[in-house]
């Protein structure tokens, strides 16, 4: 009974959701759903890429990959929400805490350095076609990939340690679904202010600059779009980056306004609601944006879903 209660003392409580308590069961239900159709459509556009040579492109291939940190990502976050949407004791312990805020912020700042390498694909292809095929190779893409990841990983060991080297109070209640930063930072006993500056710097680098270079990339593409005289073509160019600058308009703006608001601002609800958009709305949306936008999705989906009604013909 001792270890219980100071295993009980070391957990974290959250309290998301906490007052809608009637409609736990239906956000369950929503949520699943929501869930389900996000591995579901992550996991189509994963494979079509992979199956159809005609995507075996570097814009594709970053696609894969973005689709894959979605899935990651949701995985992290939603069947923890899902079980506590049903438990009487939404509780996390201490290294679970730590671990979630550890692969959450990894993930997170592996996806913001990854739509900046896709910016760089878009404005190779758009502003150097001519030498698009050989300075975006395969292993040029590998390695823009690999130092997404290890940017990720730095960020998020560097973050999770300041924040979790801190003495907790007793009561550890969260005011969120999942261990954020901000949320985590609030029942630290004697939390700095030092701490809390290096951690908004750290944000700062993982969410302005790679926005930085997205709009030099952008910038550098509208000039180029600009000077094609062709109205259909103007549009053709633009059509390519559409769906990227979607996701990147969704992306930065739900993370700079979680991360980059001065501490005063801060609104636990208003957070928790946000969050539910990027962690739950925005990786179901991003395939949808891709696929929907795109004709080389399309195509390739149509093309697969062909073979596969022929084979079950064939087999019957």
């Amino acid at each position: 009974m001792e270890n219980d209660s100071q295993s009980l003392a070391t957990d974290f409580i959250f309290l998301g959701f906490s007052n809608l308590a009637e409609l736990q069961k239906l956000l369950f239900v929503v949520f699943l759903l929501l869930y389900l159709v996000t591995l579901s459509t992550n996991a189509t556009i994963m494979t079509i890429i992979r199956v159809d040579p005609s995507l075996h492109t570097p814009m594709y291939f970053f696609l894969c990959v973005l689709s894959f940190l979605e899935t990651c990502y949701t995985f992290v976050i939603v069947p923890k929400m899902l079980v506590d949407l049903l438990a009487e004791r939404k509780a996390i312990s201490f290294l679970g805490c730590a671990v979630q805020m550890y692969f959450f912020l990894f993930l997170g700042c592996s996806h913001s350095f990854l739509l900046a390498a896709m910016g760089y694909d878009r404005f190779m292809a758009i502003c150097h076609p001519l030498h698009y095929n050989n300075i975006m190779t395969r292993r040029l893409c590998v390695q823009l990939v690999v130092a997404s990841a290890l940017s990720g990983l730095l960020v998020a060991q560097t973050i999770t340690t300041l924040v979790f080297c801190l003495p907790f109070q007793a009561s550890r209640k969260l005011n969120h679904f999942f261990c954020d930063i901000a949320p985590v930072l609030r029942v630290a006993f004697a939390h700095t202010n030092l701490s809390e500056a290096v951690v908004f710097t750290l944000c700062l680098f993982v969410l302005l600059i790679p926005l930085m270079l997205i709009l030099i990339s952008y910038l550098f593409i509208l000039f180029a779009i600009l000077k094609i005289p062709s109205a259909a073509g103007r549009r053709k160019a633009f059509s390519t980056c559409s769906a990227h600058l979607t996701v990147v308009i969704m992306h930065y703006g739900c993370a700079s306004f979680i991360y980059l608001r001065p501490n005063a601002s801060y609104s636990s609800d208003q957070d928790a609601v946000i969050s539910v958009a990027y962690t739950i709305l925005t990786p179901l949306l991003n395939p949808m944006i891709y696929s929907l936008r795109n004709k080389d999705v399309k195509t390739a989906l149509r093309k697969s879903l062909r073979k596969n009604r022929l084979s079950q013909k064939d087999f019957q």
